[in-house]
């Protein structure tokens, strides 16, 4: 009994005190691709140390191998396809999740992309750029397999300057290219997968603070920190539709203040946590693997 007890243990700490302790932090800041890897394997772990505590539990419910099979009349039985049921029910309610968020995204984006077509202009020189003639500053993208968007507005293009606009113009298409909308798909579906009472936006909010920095450091290399960080600063604040990736949607503050400071070589850290991230999954994928194994090494033989 003692391993299901821990993996549930350790799913509880990776839904919470982990999370909150790790978004306190400041040093992912600076290792963002190895900080969102670590975060989607916080997240993963927790789903698997869940499920494994349901099989664990289950399968130590279920008695000695060599028993008779199972009895709906033996409460011991009946416990344990109890405990397997709920298990099964976590995991069709991810699934039901990551579709729901993938169809729904697309869907909404779709939505977005036909509007755009119809009311934007095309720019003629950089391919899925649209103007909208719009004079509230806006720079956003809407990514897709094909025909992605990236949308600025007239208000924009009168606040940035040329340096400014290419920078924000790689920032998008960074995001284009890297299909940082698909990290926020995974952390959106395994957010609303989790029940209410242990749901925590932190994980969520993370992510999207880390895709701006990957775009943003695609974009330092591109073209300089500072026409971004002027970027950053102009189109504070602007709106965004809830489908996109915006230049400026999250996290003003530290962007620019990131972008302030030379860029650290930090690989060592990277490297920790990338660590980390894999030391992480062992735990409740051996456990998990290893009932099974051993059931099915005890029916061969």
């Amino acid at each position: 009994m003692i391993t299901p007890v821990l993996l549930a243990l350790l799913a509880l700490v990776l839904t919470g005190p982990a999370p909150a302790l790790l978004a306190r932090s400041d040093w992912p800041y600076r290792v963002p691709r190895a900080a969102v890897i670590l975060w989607q394997s916080i997240a993963l772990a927790a789903v698997l140390a869940a499920v494994g505590a349901g099989i664990a539990l289950s399968y130590s419910a279920a008695g000695e191998p060599g028993e008779p099979r199972f009895d709906p009349s033996s409460p011991r039985d009946l416990v344990a396809a109890l405990i397997l049921a709920m298990t099964a029910l976590v995991l069709v309610k991810l699934l039901w999740s990551i579709g729901r968020v993938a169809v729904g995204t697309r869907a909404r984006r779709k939505r977005h992309r036909d509007l755009v077509d119809v009311l934007a202009t095309p720019d003629g020189l950089v391919p899925g750029l649209r103007v909208l003639a719009e004079e509230t500053p806006l720079a956003y993208c809407l990514p897709a397999i094909r025909g992605a968007r990236v949308v600025v507005s007239v208000g924009a293009l009168d606040r940035l300057d040329e340096m400014e606009l290419k920078a924000v113009l790689a920032h998008e298409q960074a995001h284009l290219r890297a299909r940082h909308d698909l990290v926020l798909e995974e952390f959106t579906a395994l957010h609303h997968a989790f029940p209410r009472f242990v749901r925590s936006e932190v994980a969520l909010e993370q992510a999207r603070t880390l895709v701006e920095l990957l775009a943003d450091d695609d974009a330092r290399r591109r073209n300089g920190p500072k026409p971004l960080a002027r970027a950053l600063v102009a189109l504070a604040g602007a709106p965004a539709p809830d489908a996109a990736l915006a230049a400026a949607k999250s996290a003003t503050v530290l962007r620019v203040q990131r972008l302030a400071d030379p860029q650290p070589n930090v690989r060592w850290l990277a490297t920790v946590t990338y660590v980390g991230a894999a030391a992480l999954l062992i735990l409740p994928t051996v456990t998990i693997a290893a009932p099974i194994v051993k059931a099915i090494v005890e029916a061969v033989s």
